[in-house]
């Protein structure tokens, strides 16, 4: 089996060499504190000080690293390394732009850079669970298909375009940002009202808001909001009620005073009598 690297040994990118390691693949890793890629050895990888190094003799070079800037000054750092033919393989999140660049540049110099981010925790990373994103050059995707899927869970294919991965897992980060410091205003709320964790656990055992998500997101980017369920005026309303439950027992919320002043906005607009998800339309 061929030779293969990884750059960058955090939480994510440690596990993965575990689980490679697991499944017989020959892995040289690599990190900027060499300890972390020292300790990987046990595990039956190869551990190397100079990243030039780590990539000798490889046809593949797995990345999970920071951000944009980490990951060009680390691909520049190997290039010298770089075996003609290897394919680079990205996981880091970063943003559409610098995926794009990476993949022109790269391509201008003869090496062949894929972008793949993932939506996996470091259990999923080990477990191969999860979820795997990928777009760009479908030759290429297709044949690196076999190598990604033992990965994660599964690999989803947003198409041609070169970084419309990237897009996608900026997407759902945004989600995922929001969706906690939602759920810390609603504990900021639970706890003006006297009301502990375990009580709003037993009401989500009955009460599933997460299956609202697909239809929520359809109602936001609709036409035509005209045929309420709920009027916007009316969950102002409601939403005042939380501000002055949090003021009044001194508790500091994060979204919800910025969620009222657009609906303000809406309302003063004309909008109070249409369905709440007309803010929607801030963006549709």
């Amino acid at each position: 089996m061929d030779k293969k690297a990884f750059l960058g040994m955090g939480l994510l990118g440690s596990n993965f060499v575990k689980a490679m390691a697991k499944r017989g693949e020959s892995v040289q890793v690599w990190n900027r504190t060499t300890a972390k890629a020292m300790g990987l050895e046990q595990f039956g990888a190869t551990a190397f000080a100079d990243v030039k190094e780590a990539v000798q003799g490889v046809t593949r070079i797995h990345v999970t690293l920071k951000d944009d800037v980490s990951v060009d000054e680390v691909l520049e750092a190997a290039s010298a390394g770089f075996t003609p033919g290897a394919i680079i393989i990205d996981h880091t999140t970063t943003s559409k732009e610098g995926v794009i660049r990476r993949t022109a540049y790269w391509k201008e110099r003869g090496v062949t850079y894929q972008h793949a981010p993932v939506f996996m925790g470091p259990a999923n990373a080990l477990d191969s669970t999860g979820y795997m994103l990928i777009s760009g050059d479908e030759a290429l995707i297709k044949t690196l298909e076999p190598e990604l899927k033992p990965m994660t869970g599964k690999l989803i294919h947003y198409g041609p375009e070169v970084g419309k991965a990237a897009s996608i897992k900026l997407i759902g980060n945004a989600f995922l940002v929001c969706f906690a410091f939602g759920l810390r205003d609603m504990m900021g709320v639970a706890k003006a009202q006297g009301v502990g964790v375990d009580d709003i656990l037993k009401l989500f055992q009955d009460w599933n808001p997460g299956a609202q998500a697909d239809a929520r997101l359809k109602r936001l980017s609709m036409d035509d909001h005209t045929n309420p369920s709920w009027e916007l005026a009316m969950a102002r309303k409601d939403t005042q009620l939380f501000l002055d439950s949090a003021q009044q027992n001194n508790i500091q919320l994060s979204l919800l005073p910025a969620i009222a002043g657009v609906m303000d906005q809406w309302i003063e607009k004309g909008f109070g009598n249409n369905d709440w998800t007309i803010v929607g339309k801030d963006f549709s």
